[in-house]
């Protein structure tokens, strides 16, 4: 925040201190407790058609009693018939515990596919990759299909993302024994690796030095988690894997949120080494454990080795209570962090304040969408992972995964075509930590696509429809249940994110993005609810995954008659 609330003692307020405060034993801050989840439930399923893991019942206990504690209850089967979508429909995420071989029919893998991409949640625990082979949708679904593994032995597990709720509990590394799988395929490229093998601490990896054990992933509407860790009995009476279980089962549900898009060619600007950053003005921020946390201010700790221009900046942060900090990006080399303030932009990290000076916001310019921010923020006590992606003046806001803020520089004063980034101790009281800073820098901006939606090149049920307020005075109407619309003029080569401008009076439903045919594979999915009139139009949005390429076909689902409009939609890189 730019002015000071908190008030810092005078003395300290007119001293620039260049300082970053280097401790030895690390101090976690006292967390707010957090409320608990509301009640769910959890289907843990455990059939098995191939090896039988002896450590099953171990399992199928630790979640319950997980569950016990975590405000959830547990029905565990091992019967496929729990596989309708009416069953399914009532629980808030399914755990696949170390089932092997084909273990659902055709139709009760239709059921589980539409339940995941309708917004359920999937747990896979080790041997959930030895599943289903004959079903190319679940191998997208779990991430990657086992190939092998060696004896069990002891082997250091690398913790690549210690912002999401599985894994913010562990350290950079975690020594344990066993049964470490190869898989198939290296998922990397569709999902975010929390967790990879060192294979040089083992005997009978196969991975090429690059072996993920632990990832998430958006899918569909809903989202998917894996763990290869799981064996043996003794791994679910350990408190660390149990801590695993149960944020990957949050996350599952829906209720801890994490940014788990795929996430490549970063480069690391901090995880615990300091080099190339400098602390302008008073105060400083400790440094252990790989974690930067604030004290006293107010100044700020920025990265002088580089300037930037199109990028996207990732971080983690978490603050314990309303506590107060930001990212500043744009400004020019000084050691005097009011030039950060007056010619950079801040994206804000404070619980409580006005909308434009609240987390999320461009402080002072432009308030986050409230809504969207609420539904993607972790509460105080856990971490939330930003990324601000800059390209040429236009600066986007992403939290946990989910636009929340979208920004075009216009001050002649101010350019976000060049600058340096920072992060702020505000002042004494406000202890906000930070991890994991990395940037990947983009090149040349590029511009967003945009087709009008009755531009469709073949189609089945759609027509054009007369709307005066749209973009050309048409839009894509008519859309029914099974509807879909292609487009072979559009490329999905590079493209990350999907959205639309839509209206609906009728049903609302949900519009699927597919690669190359209206039968390929679902890149992503957006929800389209009733917007009050087929003349009120609202924008939805989704990421995409995976690589895709081809031309767009969008695919419709909902209930019965109209479900709405689609006037344009637009693809970015």
């Amino acid at each position: 925040m730019r002015t000071q609330l908190r008030r810092i003692p005078s003395a300290a307020a007119s001293a620039f201190v260049v300082a970053l405060a280097l401790v030895g034993a690390f101090v976690t801050p006292a967390a707010t407790a957090q409320a608990a989840d509301p009640a769910y439930k959890v289907l843990v399923f455990s059939k098995t058609a191939g090896f039988r893991h002896d450590s099953i019942p171990a399992g199928t206990q630790a979640i319950r009693d997980l569950g016990g504690a975590n405000n959830f209850t547990v029905t565990a089967t091992e019967d496929g018939a729990a596989f309708t979508p009416a069953n399914l429909a009532g629980f808030k995420a399914v755990v696949f515990l170390s089932t092997t071989g084909d273990v659902l029919n055709d139709t009760q893998q239709s059921a589980l596919q539409g339940y995941i991409d309708g917004g359920g949640g999937y747990l896979g625990v080790h041997a959930a990759a030895d599943t289903e082979y004959g079903w190319p949708q679940y191998e997208g679904l779990v991430g990657a299909w086992f190939k092998s593994h060696p004896a069990i032995q002891q082997a250091t597990v690398k913790t690549e993302d210690r912002a999401n709720p599985a894994t913010s509990h562990l350290g950079q590394t975690w020594s344990r024994s066993d049964e470490w799988y190869n898989y198939r395929t290296n998922p990397r490229a569709n999902v975010r690796v929390l967790q990879s093998l060192d294979e040089g601490s083992y005997s009978g990896g196969e991975m090429s030095g690059d072996h993920p054990i632990t990832w998430c992933h958006p899918q569909g509407n809903g989202r998917s988690f894996y763990t290869g860790l799981g064996h043996t009995a003794e791994s679910y009476a350990d408190p660390a894997f149990r801590s695993l279980l149960l944020g990957g089962i949050r996350y599952a549900a829906g209720f801890a949120k994490a940014d788990c898009r795929a996430e490549t060619g970063y480069t690391s600007l901090y995880n615990g080494s300091t080099t190339g950053w400098s602390q302008a003005g008073p105060g400083s921020f400790t440094n252990t454990d790989a974690t930067l946390t604030s004290q006293g201010g107010m100044g700020l700790l920025w990265y002088r080795s580089k300037e930037y221009s199109s990028y996207s900046l990732k971080l983690d942060w978490k603050m314990p209570g309303d506590d107060n900090s930001g990212v500043f990006v744009g400004f020019p080399t000084s050691d005097d962090p009011n030039s950060a303030v007056n010619q950079g932009y801040e994206i804000q990290i404070d619980a409580t304040d006005t909308a434009d000076k609240t987390t999320g916001s461009i402080y002072g310019f432009k308030s986050a969408d409230i809504a969207a921010r609420d539904g993607a923020l972790n509460p105080p006590g856990a971490w939330n992972t930003y990324e601000i992606r800059v390209e040429g003046e236009r600066l986007q806001v992403f939290l946990n995964g989910v636009k929340i803020n979208d920004f075009t520089n216009t001050d002649p004063v101010r350019s976000l075509k060049q600058g340096y980034i920072g992060i702020q101790n505000h002042g004494a009281g406000d202890d906000v930590s930070f991890r994991n800073v990395r940037i990947k820098e983009l090149g040349a901006v590029t511009t967003p696509s945009t087709f009008e939606g009755e531009s469709y090149t073949s189609s089945q049920g759609v027509q054009a429809a007369d709307h005066a307020p749209a973009s050309g005075g048409k839009t894509l109407g008519y859309i029914e249940n099974g509807d879909w619309a292609g487009y072979s003029q559009s490329s999905l080569a590079g493209v990350k994110t999907f959205s639309a401008k839509v209206s609906s009076a009728g049903a609302g439903g949900t519009i699927q993005v597919r690669s190359g045919s209206a039968t390929g594979p679902v890149l992503g999915s957006a929800t389209v609810r009733n917007t009050g009139g087929w003349e009120t139009f609202q924008t939805v949005s989704t990421p995409l995954t995976g690589t895709p390429t081809g031309p767009v076909f969008l695919t419709f689902t909902g209930g019965a008659g109209s479900l709405f409009d689609i006037d344009t939609f637009t693809l970015e890189k």
